[in-house]
C-alpha cells in the first residue's frame, strides 16, 4: 500500500512530544524499583471539594442527567459563569452570547483556535509556553510565531518586534498569565497596554486565566476582560481543574468577545454534546458556593512553593519563588547548563530520583530550564530536594575529581 496513504500532514507539523523521553526514563526507573517524587506533570493531587463531589453523586443518580446535554453548557451554568466574573472582576457578561462551557480550557482553546483560524493564517504565542498555546494553531492549519517570555525579557517590547516582523500580520494572540510554565505574572495595566495594541494592529486576543486563584504573597491575578471594550477583541479561558481541583472532570469555560464566542459554539455544536451533565450541575455548586475550599487549596501549594523554593535553595540551586500558579520555572545550574533540559531531566530521575519537566517540551525558548509542578505533599517535596541535593554534591564531587 502507498505509504503516502497515511502521511498526514497536520501531523508532520507538530515536533516529537519531548515529554515522552522523560516519561520513559522515569517509568523504567521505577520498573527497577525506585521510589521517583514526580514532580514532571501538573496533575493536581488534591481530592475535589466534598460539596462538589457531593453534588455529582446526588445528580448522577437521576435517570434525567444521563441525556445528552448542551454542547455550549446547560443554561443555569452559563449564568453561574457569569455571576463569578461579576463577583471575582466586576465584569458584565451575558450568558448567552458570551460565555460557552467547555471540557476544560484545553478543549476549548483548541476548538477555539479551528473555529477562527483559517489556513495560512498566523498565531502569536509566546515562546516558552503550555504547547496546546502554540500547537492549537498549528492543528488548524495556521502559522505559528514565537514571542520571547522570561525573567530577562520585555514581552511588550518584543511583542511589538514580532508584530512588525510577521508577514502576513497576525491575526491572534494566545497569552496566559500566570504563566505556565515560567510564572510570570502581569498587572491590569499590562492588559489596558495590549488591549489599545491589539485593537490598533486588528489582532484578535485568547487570554487563559486558568491559575487565576493560585496566586501568592498578595498578588491578585486580574482578568483581561476587566479592561473596558476588551470584549471587542478578547476571549478569556478559565478551568475548574487547578481552583476547585478537579482536573479529571474536564470542565471550563470560555467567555468574552460574542462572535469568537459564538464562533466556538457553532464549533462544538458539531462535535459534541456537552460534557456529562451532573459535571456541569456539580461545576454550578463550585462557582456559586462557598470559596473558602479555593483559599485551601491555595494554601496547600503555597507551602508546597515554599518548601521546594527552600530545599532547593539549600542544596545550592538558586531559584526565585513565583507569585502565581502550581509550578516552579528554574534555570538549570551553569555547571549543568551544557547538557540540556532533557538530558538534566533524566540525570534528576537517575540520581535524585524525582522527576521534573524539561524546559525544552515548551519550547526553544525553556531550553536552559525545567519545571517542577507542586503536586506532591510537603514530605515528598523535602524528600525530592534531599535528593537533588545530593545529586548536585555528587556531580560536584565527580568533577572535582576529574
Amino acid at each position: 500500500m502507498a505509504e503516502d496513504l497515511f502521511d498526514f500532514q497536520r501531523m508532520n507539523r507538530l515536533p516529537p512530544y519531548v515529554f515522552a523521553t522523560v516519561n520513559e526514563f522515569k517509568m523504567a526507573a521505577r520498573r527497577a524499583g525506585a521510589d521517583i517524587v514526580d514532580l514532571g506533570m501538573g496533575n493536581p493531587d488534591l481530592g475535589t471539594p466534598p460539596h462538589i463531589v457531593a453534588k455529582l453523586v446526588e445528580a448522577a443518580a437521576k435517570d434525567t442527567n444521563h441525556r445528552y446535554s448542551a454542547s455550549r453548557g446547560i443554561t443555569k451554568l452559563r449564568h453561574a459563569i457569569a455571576g463569578w466574573y461579576k463577583r471575582r472582576f466586576d465584569v458584565d457578561l451575558d450568558p448567552d452570547s458570551e460565555t460557552v462551557v467547555t471540557m476544560g480550557a484545553k478543549e476549548g482553546l483548541a476548538h477555539l483556535t479551528l473555529a477562527t483560524i483559517t489556513p495560512g493564517e498566523v498565531v502569536l504565542a509566546p515562546d516558552p509556553t503550555y504547547p496546546i498555546h502554540a500547537y492549537a494553531a498549528i492543528i488548524a492549519g495556521g502559522d505559528l510565531r514565537s514571542v520571547p517570555i522570561g525573567p530577562d525579557r520585555d514581552f511588550f517590547a518584543d511583542l511589538q518586534i514580532a508584530v512588525r516582523q510577521t508577514w502576513p500580520r497576525p491575526r491572534m494572540l494566545v497569552i496566559s498569565f500566570p504563566h505556565n510554565p515560567t510564572g510570570a505574572v502581569v498587572d491590569l495595566p499590562f492588559f489596558e497596554k495590549l488591549v489599545d495594541f491589539c485593537r490598533a494592529e486588528r489582532i484578535l486576543i485568547v487570554h487563559d486565566l486558568a491559575y487565576a486563584d493560585l496566586c501568592f504573597d498578595g498578588y491578585r491575578a486580574p482578568s483581561i476582560l476587566e479592561v473596558k471594550g476588551a470584549t471587542d477583541i478578547a476571549v478569556e479561558a478559565f478551568s475548574l481543574s487547578k481552583s476547585y481541583s478537579m482536573a479529571g472532570w474536564r470542565v471550563g469555560f470560555i467567555c468574552g468577545n460574542a462572535k469568537m464566542v459564538g464562533a466556538l459554539t457553532r464549533v462544538k455544536s458539531y462535535l459534541d454534546y456537552g460534557a456529562f451533565q451532573p459535571i456541569q450541575i456539580a461545576a454550578i455548586i463550585a462557582l456559586n458556593g462557598p470559596q473558602d475550599c479555593v483559599e485551601e487549596i491555595r494554601g496547600i501549594y503555597r507551602e508546597r512553593r515554599d518548601a521546594l523554593v527552600d530545599g532547593l535553595q539549600k542544596a545550592g540551586w538558586p531559584v526565585t519563588a513565583p507569585k502565581g500558579t502550581m509550578f516552579l520555572w528554574a534555570r538549570i545550574p551553569e555547571e549543568f547548563q551544557e547538557m540540556g533540559s532533557v538530558e538534566f531531566a533524566k540525570t534528576l530521575i537517575a540520581e535524585a530520583k524525582v522527576a521534573v519537566s524539561p524546559g525544552l517540551g515548551f519550547g526553544s525558548g525553556g531550553e536552559g530550564f525545567v519545571r517542577f509542578a507542586l503536586v506532591e505533599n510537603v514530605q515528598r517535596v523535602k524528600q525530592a530536594t534531599r535528593g537533588v541535593k545530593r545529586a548536585l554534591n555528587a556531580a560536584v564531587k565527580r568533577r572535582a575529581v576529574g
